[in-house]
């Protein structure tokens, strides 16, 4: 064989080959309320156990306190999460601060509910942090990430259309991390995504849906292609229409759970199973 035939073959050879598989399509993991399942959720040592597992992102839920601080809570009361009753707003962060968390079990930890500068303080340079329930507290979240120095670390996100968005926060759209919410039952899921696309490049499109038939599901490259990523939830059936955690780590069926919602175009996935989900990631070569 004659070396101009050798070069050709081996370059037509690292031509065809398929690159590895992390580097075609590498998933992001979201912790949804940390790592409820060996700590509190939406504690500190909730996001800080999934932050050493190597998560790439923890979510938690905001609400104000009677004096105008912003913590960590999801529901409206404190009540089934803490040995306290009532909601935030009843009480000042001093007072909020004496009830402790409870876990899983339903049994009071000694852990306090943390305030939103205290988690991004501990998780400063560390993972994402994803705010949800915080669209009535921008101005005040946006505060503490700038005095906090982690602006560049949080994703704001809510359902709103654009319109919507910039008519009630015009003048920090320019200055956050945002990614919309769309739920693809409504007939008007393509228009609203096309919509912030004309407007702005979004981090990522929270994609939900019971059913999964929307044609987003069957073509979401343009979203890729502006530039934003493809979000999907695997926590419950009402989110991702039956492709979740429950499906995958309960019946042992990922091909139609977090196989199917990559293949669907998932590039992020929050998840109510971290460990179990990176490791399967891990296994196929589709996470660090």
């Amino acid at each position: 064989m004659n070396t101009l035939r050798l070069v050709f073959i081996v370059c037509l050879a690292t031509l065809t080959a398929s690159p590895p598989v992390a580097a075609q399509h590498a998933i992001l993991v979201v912790a949804h309320r940390g790592d409820w399942r060996n700590a509190p959720e939406n504690s500190v040592r909730a996001f800080v156990s999934a932050a050493d597992m190597g998560v790439d992102m923890v979510e938690l839920d905001l609400k104000k306190t009677k004096d105008g601080e912003i913590v960590i809570m999801h529901d409206e009361t404190i009540d089934r999460t803490t040995n306290g009753k009532g909601r935030p707003a009843d009480y000042t962060l001093e007072e909020l601060k004496k009830f402790r968390l409870k876990n899983g079990l339903g049994r009071v930890t000694n852990n306090p509910i943390p305030t939103l500068r205290e988690v991004m303080t501990t998780l400063k340079g560390r993972v994402m942090v994803n705010l949800d329930k915080s669209y009535d507290y921008y101005n005040e979240a946006y505060a503490i990430l700038k005095a906090t120095g982690t602006l560049n670390q949080a994703i704001f996100k809510s359902e709103a259309t654009y319109p919507e968005l910039q008519a009630k926060y015009p003048s920090l759209l320019d200055s956050i991390i945002y990614m919309p919410v769309v739920n693809l039952d409504k007939p008007t899921a393509r228009d609203i995504i096309n919509e912030y696309l004309q407007h702005m490049k979004p981090y990522a499109f929270e994609l939900n849906f019971k059913k999964d038939s929307s044609s987003v599901l069957l073509d979401n490259a343009f979203i890729r292609q502006h530039g934003s990523k493809v979000w999907m939830n695997s926590l419950w059936a009402s989110l991702d229409a039956g492709h979740d955690d429950d499906m995958a780590v309960e019946e042992g069926n990922t091909t139609d759970s977090w196989d199917w919602l990559i293949a669907h175009g998932a590039a992020v996935i929050q998840t109510d199973r971290p460990a179990l989900l990176l490791a399967w990631l891990r296994s196929k070569r589709l996470h660090r």
